[in-house]
Parts: C-alpha cells; structure tokens; sequence
C-alpha cells in the first residue's frame, strides 16, 4: 500500500461519518425481501457511517434518474445501485447513470468484473458494474445479486468509503 494512499485514508477517517444512500433496482423485491439493503445498512452503521436514503425502484430510466437526484439532494456523499446492470433489454440503470456521471471511474468495474470472473466465469463479462462521480458524490452501481452486492462492498467500496468520500469533496 503506497504511503500517500494510506494518509489519505487517515485523513478521510478523521473527517467523520460518511452519508451513504442504497438504490435497489427490482421489479420484484420490497423493503421486507430485499436482502441487499438488509445486507448493506448494518454493515454501513457498524462502521459508524449513515444510511441517510433508500429506494427500491423498478428498473424504469425516468425512476434510476429520479432515485439519483432524491439520493443527491438528502446529502448522500457515496450513493449505492444494486440491480439493472445487465444485457437484457429491462436493464437499464447502466443506461441512465453512464450519461450522468461526470467523472469515470473504470477501475471499479474492471476490478469487480475480475472479482466475479474468479467466482463465476465467464458470465461475468455480462456485468455492467461502473462507479462514478456526479455533483460531487461517488455514485457505485453493482448487479443486484446477494453474492454481487457482498463482492462489490467487502471487495472493493468497504475498504475505500471514507477515501472515496473525501476525494470526491475535496
């Protein structure tokens, strides 16, 4: 781990809670089935960040762009998509949030992308996995999968948050 790395990650520790907003993308799951965010928001408190937002959506353009705007305007500093990331005509939460981010950040689908092969194979060339910047804040989106949404935090956005939350502010 380079040094200037790791003061980075001393610095944003010490900048307090990050406000995080969880979007799940289902034409199926409710708040009582969805797992992801069952999942997600007590691993985000015990690290002592904030669930400040949460939807679930059908995989509609007009409501992936609207959950994004409501996540922006409750303050969410690092906003998390499960779902809506695939090839099949329905997915479109990759359509709409890669003409909304304004800063890339390829290497987190690259790296998850890489993460999934080593479990799945070859199907992980399907994935449409992306983060981003927009209006200041890192906006991550992953596959809906329980397995997916667990690589993607413990693999990639856990050891990262506040880093990610700091740069993106600063």
């Amino acid at each position: 781990m380079s040094e200037s790395s790791e003061k980075h990650r001393e610095i944003a520790r010490a900048r307090g809670p990050v406000r995080v907003a969880i979007v799940t993308v289902s034409d199926t799951r409710t708040p009582e089935t969805d797992t992801n965010y069952h999942y997600l928001r007590p691993e985000i408190e015990a690290l002592g960040h904030q669930v400040v937002g949460y939807r679930i959506i059908k995989d509609e353009p007009d409501l992936v762009d609207m959950a994004l705007e409501e996540m922006v305007q409750l303050g969410a500093q690092v906003i998390l998509f499960n779902g809506g990331t695939g090839i099949a005509p329905r997915d479109t939460t990759y359509d709409v949030l890669v003409r909304k981010i304004e800063k890339p950040m390829p290497g987190f689908g690259e790296l998850f992308r890489m993460l999934s092969y080593q479990e799945v194979g070859a199907a992980a060339m399907l994935s449409r996995a992306i983060a981003g910047t927009y209006r200041r804040r890192v906006v991550i989106s992953t596959p809906g999968s329980p397995n997916a949404v667990q690589v993607a935090w413990t693999r990639l956005i856990k050891p990262e948050l506040e880093h990610l939350a700091w740069e993106v502010a600063r």
